[in-house]
């Protein structure tokens, strides 16, 4: 089992940056990525970016390229994600996810454990 928590998020300005970091307890070397998803109120869970433990494979939602930068460090077992030039639109709660298998994908039905996220809110 892999227990994923999530820290980093709050309140911040349009413009601002925010890092979150999710930390894989458990059996966290059986996992082959890691992802964040983001929800936003009255809209479906959202992909915004994956990476797999060793760096080779990164993705990331169109919406968020250029702004935001995924990244991993295995022997801290942590996933991070680095926002910068934070928009309103990116108001959510952001969700670390886990996958056991490769490739690396976007589809949250393709990931195995999952933390209980941290929200993110933006002002104009």
């Amino acid at each position: 089992q892999v227990e994923l928590v999530e820290s980093g998020g709050g309140s911040v300005q349009a413009g601002d940056s925010l890092r979150l970091s999710c930390l894989s307890k458990g059996r966290a070397g059986s996992t082959y990525a890691m992802a964040w998803f983001r929800q936003a109120p009255g809209k479906e869970r959202e992909f915004v970016a994956a990476i797999s433990w060793g760096g080779y494979s990164e993705l990331y939602a169109d919406a968020v390229k250029g702004r935001f930068t995924i990244s991993a460090d295995k022997i801290k077992s942590t996933a991070y994600l680095q926002m910068n030039s934070l928009k309103p639109e990116d108001t959510a709660v952001y969700y670390c996810a886990a996958d056991q298998w490769a490739p690396i994908d976007d589809g949250p039905a393709e990931y195995d454990f999952w933390g209980q996220g941290t929200q993110v809110s933006v002002s104009a």
